[in-house]
């Protein structure tokens, strides 16, 4: 019996011996994927990293933005409801981990971009753009965020310290800064990789500088920062405006078009693939954003062709009851009714197949910046001395072209008759004898309009302002207030525990009434 256990277990010994040398022969070889990539190139990564950003931004710009900010309204007794100022910690995963992701791409990015093999200073300034971009939406969502040390895991930096606001701020606009220098030199890139420019380098450049004034505008308020970040708003407009140029019209505004329906094309509107048509047209539209643009007989929502069986250009369907809205922050049990919808793509409207009108389908919902933002920026740096030029001017360039985005045969130019007609029958011309404060809620309920479906800027630009001033329903939770942030997602407290309690310490609470740093006194 001890011999034929000795000649088994030497068998197997040789055996294993032998099956051990054969699998390490060539074992990197058998054990390499043939289709994954492992290396890669600037121009395979800046597509998907815009198109992913771009989509986590709508969907969140629908179901979070849009509730909070008074364009839709949930029909719901529920609890947690966004547009009663209550939501769950869950609400904070989904943007912090795809924005990150797509942050540690668009810095790839710059990194192969800065290789002797890949040298282009284009893709190095586009990345520094988005970067900015991301992670000004990090934080302004936030708070004090992993910055310096987020996306160097693979550096062995498993928990990154966060980094506060205000020092952040200051490095992106190092960034941009950069950009503008790279992009200066007008290296070609591969258009096909551009799914926003098409390769115009110029166009990028001048996004950037934009970006750069929507950011200078946003801490303008912070009186440690407010006198470098005016006299830089200044120095791009007025004395060094060669250096820094910026949108001159709508045909430059950063926006992804999307060019495909489900399963077709390269670029499809997330409002596609990520929900279903029925679930689309469930939130009411909300009286706040409705009803005024019913009212002006805005051309967006076509209101004075409906009889004619026009469909709206925003994709508004009107109910039986007509085009209108429901209050937002109704009470518990109120009994709320839906009158008008954003309609889906399997919808009639009037008579007339919606199709691509619909914003489910529309290429115009990728928006990252448009003209008539900044045009509104201009506007109140000019209502407070910081530029040279008219508020007046810059408020009806912004008008003109917000409309003009959505609806192409209205004129851009607020020197036509039409368009005077239009803002004296709106009656929202430029009013030379009201207050500041009053000039800049004439501002801003037109530059919550050019927002529409820009991430989530509404509720930025109204934390940083307080305006347009919005109605609060009698079933607001959080004491009425307009939430400040999200809070941190649940799982970095135990995947960041050190530097999340260093955070909470330095911010304040990590709740949704705490402010951010350009919030504060």
């Amino acid at each position: 019996m001890k011999n034929i256990i000795y000649k088994v277990f030497g068998g197997l010994l040789l055996l294993s011996t032998i099956t051990l040398s054969s699998c390490d022969k060539d074992f990197e070889g058998i054990n390499t994927d043939p289709i994954n990539i492992i290396n890669t190139i600037p121009e395979k990564l800046l597509a998907p990293s815009l198109v992913n950003t771009l989509s986590a931004n709508m969907i969140r710009n629908r179901n979070f933005n849009n509730e909070l900010m008074q364009v839709t309204v949930s029909i719901s007794d529920g609890d947690a409801t966004v547009m009663r100022y209550e939501f769950g910690r869950t609400w904070s995963d989904y943007l912090w981990n795809s924005w990150y992701i797509q942050i540690n791409n668009f810095k790839d990015i710059y990194n192969l971009a800065g290789e002797p093999e890949n040298l282009n200073p284009s893709y190095q300034g586009i990345s520094l753009i988005c970067q900015v971009w991301v992670f000004s939406m990090l934080t302004d969502t936030y708070g004090d965020v992993p910055y310096a040390q987020a996306g160097e895991g693979r550096n062995g930096i498993v928990e990154p310290a966060f980094d506060k606001q205000k020092d952040i701020y200051l490095d992106l606009f190092k960034k941009l800064e950069e950009a503008n220098i790279l992009l200066a030199k007008n290296t070609s890139i591969e258009n096909l990789s551009d799914p926003v420019y098409n390769g115009n380098i110029d166009k990028w450049r001048k996004f950037g500088n934009s970006l750069y004034l929507r950011l200078l505008l946003r801490v303008s308020g912070k009186a440690d920062v407010a006198p470098t970040s005016i006299a830089k708003i200044k120095e791009i407009v007025d004395t060094n405006a060669a250096k820094y140029p910026i949108m001159s019209n709508n045909n430059e505004s950063a926006v992804l078009k999307w060019t495909g329906e489900a399963g077709v094309g390269a670029y499809v509107n997330p409002y596609v693939n990520g929900i279903r048509v029925q679930d689309f047209r469930t939130p009411a539209m909300c009286s706040f954003f409705i009803n005024r643009l019913r009212d002006w007989q805005d051309p967006r929502v076509d209101i004075s062709t409906y009889g004619d069986n026009s469909v709206c250009r925003l994709g508004i369907n009107p109910t039986g009851s007509g085009m209108s809205g429901v209050p937002s922050g109704y009470s518990i049990g109120a009994g709320a009714v839906k009158r008008s919808y954003f309609y889906s793509s399997d919808q009639e409207v009037g008579g007339k197949a919606a199709g691509a009108r619909s914003l489910q389908q529309s290429p115009l919902a990728g928006i990252i910046m448009n003209y008539a933002e900044l045009q509104f920026i201009l506007s109140e740096a000019a209502l407070k001395g910081w530029v040279s030029g008219s508020a007046e001017t810059y408020y009806n360039k912004g008008i003109a072209n917000a409309i003009n985005y959505w609806v192409p045969t209205f004129v851009a130019d607020p020197s036509t008759a039409v368009f005077k007609k239009y803002v004296t029958e709106a009656d929202i011309d430029w009013n030379a004898g009201l207050s500041e404060d009053e000039k800049m809620e004439q501002i801003h309920i037109q530059k919550y309009y050019a927002l529409f479906l820009v991430d989530m800027q509404q509720w930025f630009e109204y934390r940083r302002t307080g305006h347009p001033v919005l109605p609060k329903g009698p079933g607001l939770k959080n004491g009425g207030v307009m939430p400040a942030r999200m809070t941190y997602p649940v799982y970095v407290q135990s995947a960041n525990p050190t530097n999340y309690q260093a955070a909470v310490a330095a911010q304040g609470q990590d709740e949704i009434f705490t402010n951010v740093w350009w919030q504060k006194p």
